[in-house]
């Protein structure tokens, strides 16, 4: 059981750069070629075949070769459905971080 916490952990370090995370949303409607998420992120091509490098080492996107273009897609739609999630509990957060400020702020200043 401590291997499964240990893989865990480093998933989540591998998850834990916001530039992967984008990456990760781009890959989201299916596979993409490394030129198509350089234009849709705007990022250079450098940044973002490193990135890929590191996701692909971890298991979380596989690559396929055609010609001279390189195509990713994500290795299992549970990532994208875990990061899904986790959007989903930030967002709550986020929202109730508001509901509570506006709770404490003058009548003026709650309604903007």
């Amino acid at each position: 059981m401590n291997e499964l916490f240990v893989l865990h952990a480093e998933i989540c370090k591998t998850l834990a750069n916001p530039k992967r995370l984008e990456i990760l949303n781009a890959l989201r409607g299916g596979e993409a070629s490394v030129a198509e998420m350089v234009r849709t992120l705007r990022l250079p091509k450098a940044n973002v075949s490193q990135h890929l490098a590191v996701l692909r080492s971890r298991g979380v996107v596989k690559a396929r070769r055609e010609g001279l273009n390189v195509y990713y897609r994500v290795a299992n739609p549970k990532i994208i459905r875990a990061c899904n999630l986790m959007r989903e509990v930030l967002m709550e957060h986020l929202a109730q971080s508001v509901r509570a400020t506006r709770k404490w702020l003058p009548p003026s200043q709650a309604a903007s």
